[in-house]
């Protein structure tokens, strides 16, 4: 079945992208999400006209994340964290932990995109890499300090 995206869906394609699907997928979990409809001559017809609004929509969230980028990159946050002799820590951070601290600056990014290969295990400065948009990434230095 050829539905449009009217929405980006992860592994399958962008908003305005036209794609074969299983009817079963299409039927039971894109059309009744809103995030595609069947591809009909009018929708088709309807997604052309439509084509330079969601351009000027991806355009305008591009330019929203290099802004935000921009700010993060700026920025640094501290977690506080138990720590044993040596300065091992109990546990470790994780991007939760990294959320949070952002959440408590007003920033607001998913966890999800931020991008850690494994939790932090040390005290110290560290630089993490924060996805906002599709080819818009920034570098947060992340403060991991003891817990008084």
């Amino acid at each position: 079945m050829k539905v449009i995206l009217k929405d980006n869906v992860a592994s399958l394609g962008k908003a305005g992208d036209v794609v074969n699907v299983s009817n079963g997928y299409a039927r039971n979990y894109l059309v009744p999400k809103g995030l595609a409809l069947e591809a009909t001559e009018a929708n088709v017809k309807g997604l052309q006209r439509e084509k330079g609004v969601l351009a000027a929509r991806a355009e305008k969230e591009k330019a929203d994340a290099s802004v935000l980028a921009e700010r993060i990159g700026s920025m640094s946050v501290s977690v506080a964290r138990k720590v044993g002799e040596q300065d091992k820590l109990f546990g470790s951070v994780t991007a939760r932990d990294i959320e949070e601290a952002l959440a408590a600056q007003d920033v607001l990014v998913d966890r999800k995109n931020i991008i850690l290969e494994e939790p932090l295990k040390e005290i110290g400065e560290f630089p993490v890499k924060v996805k906002l948009h599709h080819g818009v990434f920034c570098e947060l230095t992340v403060n991991v300090v003891p817990e008084t």
